[in-house]
């Protein structure tokens, strides 16, 4: 299949929305991770709060997305492994990032860097998964679905990060 310039960057596009939460929230630590605990904005329940929005977002987005592309009976095992394979990581989820810092901090220079590595090798084989998921899902649907489909992921890459939706 002989994909157009424009074909391949909606779909490098949206592929790179879906796997961006997971990714932004990772690298969030990794950015973090030396950064004194009593600096405005690192508190421990301003992240919990932040996360929980964040994931009632997630979960409204997704229910709007199902409902606009009124699928098919047969389409709904197909997007079932899609919504769950759009799950966030246990870290993207809320892992004790207290904790995970505190380990950060005692290791050395090359050792975060090697854990920093590691945490990217994650990242990567997660995008990895959603992307197949999201390629499984995206060939069940009619042309009208994958319209609706692309244009509702290039919305969703702004979502929860102080940018407005439109």
């Amino acid at each position: 299949m002989k994909l157009t310039q424009g074909s391949f960057a909606k779909r490098a596009l949206m592929v790179g929305l879906i796997a961006g939460s997971g990714i932004l929230a990772a690298s969030a630590f990794a950015v973090t991770a030396g950064a004194p605990a009593n600096k405005p904005g690192c508190e421990a329940g301003h992240g919990q709060m932040e996360h929980a929005k964040w994931e009632e977002n997630r979960a409204q987005h997704l229910t709007e997305l199902k409902d606009k592309l009124k699928l098919k009976p047969e389409q709904v095992a197909a997007w079932n492994a899609f919504a769950q394979a759009s799950q966030p990581s246990m870290h993207a989820k809320g892992a004790d990032k207290q904790a995970m810092r505190g380990e950060f901090e005692k290791l050395t220079t090359p050792q975060r860097m090697d854990k920093m590595l590691a945490m990217s090798d994650m990242r990567r084989a997660r995008m990895v998964e959603r992307t197949q998921a999201v390629k499984t899902f995206y060939a069940q649907l009619s042309t009208q679905q994958q319209s609706v489909f692309d244009a509702e992921a290039m919305h969703n890459g702004h979502r929860g990060h102080g940018h407005p939706r439109g």
